[in-house]
């Protein structure tokens, strides 16, 4: 049963930095796309980034140059480094395992259980 639990959240103020730790448990993460995303209060969850089981990785516009996904193969963990951060990344983040989306633009994966990022101004 693959499990992912997300670590490193907290209150930050606006500039600051943060860095997110997936650890993943029954699924190697250096072979399955991860992917990275975001839930504001009253807000859809989206794609804040994703990297391929190769090297390949993609960004959302709102956090392209101050975010940066990675892989720990040694440690069995996807990370996300998030740099000036501003209020408007205030959210809850969330580690998903091979994510897709259905036509109806619905994200399916297996999902961490998420970790709350609070950016104050």
């Amino acid at each position: 049963q693959v499990q992912l639990v997300e670590s490193g959240g907290g209150l930050v103020q606006a500039g600051g930095s943060l860095r997110l730790s997936c650890a993943a448990s029954g699924s190697i993460v250096s072979i399955v796309d991860m992917g990275w995303f975001r839930q504001a209060p009253g807000k859809q969850r989206e794609m804040v980034a994703h990297i391929s089981n190769g090297r390949s990785t993609y960004y959302a516009d709102s956090v392209k140059g101050r975010f940066t996904i990675s892989r720990d193969n040694t440690k069995n963990t996807v990370n996300l480094q998030m740099n000036t951060l501003k209020p408007e990344d205030t959210a809850v983040y969330y580690c998903a395992r091979h994510p897709r989306r259905d036509h109806t633009g619905f994200w399916s994966a297996t999902w961490g259980q998420g970790t709350q990022v609070t950016v104050s101004s």
